[in-house]
């Protein structure tokens, strides 16, 4: 295997590669590409000691094979070493000591480099294939608590705006209105309701898709309705081909596809153009009159062996110039420096304001893309870097305690995204809410290790990193043996909140990037799995109650969830942070989508009104397990003054022969207008009096 591997190397074509060299006891792993403001990371799976450069057992040569004198640094643990500040040229890395002795050619390049044949794209998979073990991986088991996957923006006017993280950077969700009306997901169909007048709402009109089509997140720019969805379109390319059938699984391939409806006329909306990109969706946003949207794709390399004709290219469609879907150019295929990834992420892009003269702007990176973070100039995708614990290299073992995240970063101008540079971070990201920019300055916190592996403890990470992505600040170590589950940044401060026992609320000063200082911390029961800000001085969180029950016989004490917990926490003063007001709601299994998806929050600003759906179980006496009670939606009023009280309670009455919750009826999103607030349900829209809450009026769809 190393005599091929070689060979491969010995092409002058493969540009962005990731090279494995392996040997009996070692191997070494890097991309053979770096652009000259980025490190040039190398992974060795035994280590080397801090001074191997001094010693003569690692140096870099240029093309001339003379010595560089290349700035250097090793990890403690030997295993990962990083070279940085090499102008554009061709350079080698030379290993040599007891365990190995190898030349790695790599490049250095200003700019990043575009793929230029199929021959360089199925090269790179190859490589990818055996790096990241997919002939034999073996999965370390791990207890860690599933992430949740999931801002506050102002209100527009007299109707509600969906509840986003960055201030002029609307994102997609199931539910949108215009004051006018209010357009809604039902299954495969989006819903068009004018409510005008509440008392008297009335469907407009549906606009009915296919079964092959589920749209799931919506947008509006002015009189264009955006509707995003997954479509499966079959592939006609590979069902021609001779690979066999069976191996494929399903003939379809997932797209994300885009359809954008005129509606000045919400009675008859007009389809303007449709869009797909192959993959599922990462996220949207529409800024500028510009939609952004993020798709992940994992093409078939594994059967390349079986068919050398495979496709390795992503499909993409414009109904502007497209009768079917087709594969995306080489040139607008490039590799993200640092990355093993054995996919893609999409970057696509569009102007609104006038959809019939412009042009798509589609960018393909190979290198995965999980989390995203987006503000009016940059946009950030992060990508999970896993270390193989094995160093045999026919196997490979994953730790989830022994994970990085590489941020990469895109600058936006107008429907561009030019990639600026990327930057590894230690531990793991949880959502969008753990990225921020401000200033200029990226900022994000991590989750390092597992809250429940002796081996590999948790602690938890600040990273502040300039315009370059290059780290400026941090804060390392924080809250030993518990792991992050919300995170808000708002200016010059960060919350923090990390749980395994009891809620740490963390107060962090941001306000020098390179000098981050905790300024408090406080402890309390439960935790926390959303912050909103209320005020520059205070916070809302909504999360879990939690009891400790002891364990006979284990050290470690049981934690069980209990009710919805919302809290108001008061963080004027910032070194003694205080809970100041709880409300605990239901007893163990009551859930709100406002847990997971922040989208769900209902708020207005005005009337210091916040609210969400929520589905009730409570414990009766005698009753071993919880029961189904109740759902609906409340609202609360929360204020620095009165705290969190009560106001709307639109909970439907308990029914005792009602098991489960009723998923048309089911409320899924709160918006008002003017006076009047309207819950969404699949197949219902209900308005209310926003000052008492009466029900004015149903409508069924």
């Amino acid at each position: 295997m190393k005599k091929w591997i070689m060979s491969i190397i010995g092409t002058a074509l493969i540009v962005g590669l990731v090279i494995v060299f392996f040997s009996a006891r070692t191997s070494v792993s890097a991309q053979d590409v770096v652009l000259s403001n980025q490190p040039f990371i190398v992974t060795l799976s035994s280590a080397v000691s801090e001074d191997a450069f001094k010693k003569g057992e690692m140096y870099v040569t240029d093309q001339q094979g003379k010595k560089v004198n290349a700035k250097h640094s090793v990890s403690k643990n030997g295993k990962v070493v990083v070279i940085t500040g090499l102008k554009e040229g061709t350079y080698s890395l030379y290993v040599k000591n007891k365990f190995m002795k190898t030349k790695f050619p790599f490049t250095v390049y200003k700019e990043l480099q575009s793929v230029k044949s199929k021959e360089e794209l199925k090269a790179y998979f190859e490589l990818a294939k055996k790096t990241q073990g997919y002939e034999e991986v073996t999965i370390m088991e791990d207890t860690m608590e599933t992430e949740s996957k999931e801002s506050s923006s102002a209100q527009g006017g007299d109707y509600s705006t969906t509840n986003n993280q960055v201030d002029g950077v609307d994102e997609a969700d199931m539910v949108k209105t215009n004051g006018s009306h209010v357009f809604s997901i039902s299954e495969n169909n989006v819903v068009i309701v004018n409510v005008k007048d509440p008392e008297k709402m009335r469907e407009e009109t549906k606009i009915r898709f296919t079964n092959d089509f589920y749209p799931s997140q919506l947008l509006l720019s002015n009189d264009t309705l955006i509707i995003i969805g997954q479509k499966n379109v079959f592939r006609t390319l590979e069902s021609d081909s001779k690979q066999n059938i069976d191996r494929i699984g399903m003939p379809m391939d997932s797209m994300t596809s885009v359809y954008f409806y005129n509606i000045t006329n919400p009675a008859s909306p007009k389809l303007s153009r449709e869009i797909a990109t192959e993959g599922y969706m990462n996220g949207a946003r529409l800024t500028n009159n510009t939609l952004y949207y993020v798709t992940t794709v994992y093409p078939k390399f594994w059967m390349m062996e079986e068919n050398e004709d495979i496709e390795l290219r992503p499909s993409v469609y414009d109904s502007k110039t497209d009768k079917e879907p087709k594969p995306m150019n080489y040139d607008n295929i490039s590799i993200l420096p640092n990355s093993m990834q054995a996919n893609y992420s999409i970057i696509s892009a569009i102007n609104v304001e006038n959809l019939q003269d412009n042009t798509v702007m589609t960018k393909g990176y190979l290198g995965g893309s999980e989390q995203l973070y987006m503000s009016k100039e940059n946009l950030y995708l992060t990508s999970t870097i896993f270390e193989s614990t094995n160093s045999n290299s026919k196997k490979f073992i994953w730790n989830p305690g022994k994970m990085d995240t590489e941020v990469f970063k895109f600058a936006l101008h107008e429907t561009s995204a030019q990639f600026v540079a990327s930057s590894r971070l230690t531990g793991t990201i949880l959502n969008q809410f753990s990225m921020d920019e401000h200033d200029g300055y990226f900022r994000a916190v991590t989750t390092k290790g597992s809250s429940w592996d002796e081996n590999e403890p948790s602690e938890n990470n600040l990273f502040i990193l300039d315009k370059g992505m290059k780290i400026v600040g941090s804060l390392t170590g924080l809250a030993k043996d518990e792991r992050i589950y919300s995170a808000r940044f708002m200016g010059d401060k960060a919350y923090m909140v990390t749980f395994k026992q009891t809620d740490p609320l963390f107060v962090i000063d941001v306000a020098t990037p390179t000098a981050p200082k905790v300024l408090g911390e406080l402890k309390i029961p439960g935790f926390s799995n959303y912050l909103h800000p209320l005020d520059e001085n205070h916070l809302i969180g909504f999360g879990y109650e939690t009891k400790i029950v002891p364990q006979q016989g284990s050290k470690e004490p049981l934690i069980m969830t209990e009710g919805m917990k919302v809290s108001l926490f008061d963080v004027s003063d910032l070194s003694n942070p205080k809970e100041v007001d709880t409300e605990v709601i239901g007893g163990q299994g009551t859930f709100s989508p406002i847990q997971y998806d922040h989208h769900a929050l209902f708020q207005h600003r005005e009337k210091n009104l916040y609210g969400f759906p929520i589905t009730i179980y409570e414990q009766g006496v005698g009753q071993e397990y919880a029961q189904f009670k109740q759902d609906g939606a409340l609202i609360y009023e929360i204020t620095p003054e009165k705290g969190i009280v009560m106001k709307g309670n639109l909970l439907n009455p308990h029914n005792p022969s009602q098991l489960y919750e009723n998923w048309e009826s089911s409320i899924q999103r709160m918006l008002y207008v003017e006076d009047s607030l309207y819950t969404i349900a699949v197949r219902e829209i209900t308005s209310y009096n926003l000052n008492k809450f009466e029900k004015i009026g149903k409508l069924k769809y």
